[in-house]
């Protein structure tokens, strides 16, 4: 498969997958979009009359606090390529009474808008999952107005837990249930895409000043996952980028793995039944555009 299907391929994966679970992603009893969403605004701190991105929208996490901040003036614009999204995301707006909100269905890898229209682009768990999202960084640049900043958020990733999930969970979930994934979600290709500018600290601060940005600041902080059962979160887990590992999973190894995490996760629950509580490592940046 050359590099242009396999990219349509990977997207159109991943569309389906976060439209299958609109109608429930991050309602399912489970607590952590948006604190960590949230906490990127705080970081971000956009101010009033400013224009907001959001790259990948999702529900409105990062989105709709955000516009609350540079309300009345200012404007924030969600997109993301997930229809059911989109539309999920704008029912939100409407319920918390949020009126300077725009939401589009596009690709946030080539984000057909015109330069230097914001002044803020945010993306919580979003920019760095897009196939080439370096090259995208440079296209995120050439949007913001001088001065403007990219604000966005990351797993913490090491080589030796299981990607995009705390390190309690590396224990539990086999690296080798990766080969029922998409080639996309391969180890592999994932230290390719993701790893190899990501991990480390200094990569990806250069990855960012070669896309056109300067004054890059990290911050790694936790991110506490309230869940209030260990069913509650393997459930929440079918709404999320975990869809697809379920998805594809064999019957016997799907209900394998549900038994041992809600096993495992549950025996983290205080004896009086309280919520399962996760510190999960997040990594915070934010850069300046270089002009």
């Amino acid at each position: 498969m050359d590099t242009a299907t396999a990219t349509d391929t990977y997207k159109t994966k991943v569309t389906a997958a976060f439209n299958g679970a609109a109608a429930t992603y991050d309602r399912l009893g489970v607590e952590f979009f948006t604190p960590m969403g949230s906490r990127l605004v705080e970081l971000a701190a956009p101010g009033p009359g400013e224009r907001v991105l959001d790259i990948g929208c999702g529900l409105g996490a990062t989105l709709l606090p955000a516009a609350q901040l540079v309300a009345p003036a200012g404007t924030a614009l969600g997109i993301d390529i997930a229809e059911a999204m989109v539309e999920e995301a704008g029912r939100e707006a409407e319920r918390q009474g949020i009126t300077n909100v725009e939401l589009r269905v596009m690709d946030g890898e080539h984000p057909e808008l015109p330069a230097r229209s914001f002044d803020l682009a945010l993306g919580s768990y979003s920019v760095i999952f897009l196939p080439d999202a370096r090259a995208a960084l440079a296209r995120y640049a050439d949007l913001l107005a001088d001065g403007g900043r990219i604000a966005f958020t990351s797993p913490v990733f090491t080589r030796d837990t299981f990607p995009f999930l705390p390190p309690l969970f590396t224990p539990l979930i086999p690296f080798e249930l990766l080969q029922y994934l998409p080639e996309a979600w391969h180890p592999e290709q994932l230290h390719r895409q993701l790893h190899s500018w990501l991990e480390d600290p200094r990569d990806l601060t250069a990855a960012l000043e070669k896309a056109g940005f300067t004054d890059v600041e990290i911050t790694d902080e936790p991110v506490l996952m309230t869940a209030e059962s260990g069913e509650a979160w393997v459930n929440w887990s079918h709404t999320q980028g975990m869809r697809l590992l379920w998805q594809h999973l064999p019957q016997d190894e799907a209900a394998a793995l549900r038994e041992r995490l809600v096993t495992a996760l549950d025996a983290l629950r205080a004896a009086d039944g309280g919520p399962v509580v996760i510190e999960v490592p997040v990594r915070y940046v934010t850069a300046t555009v270089a002009r």
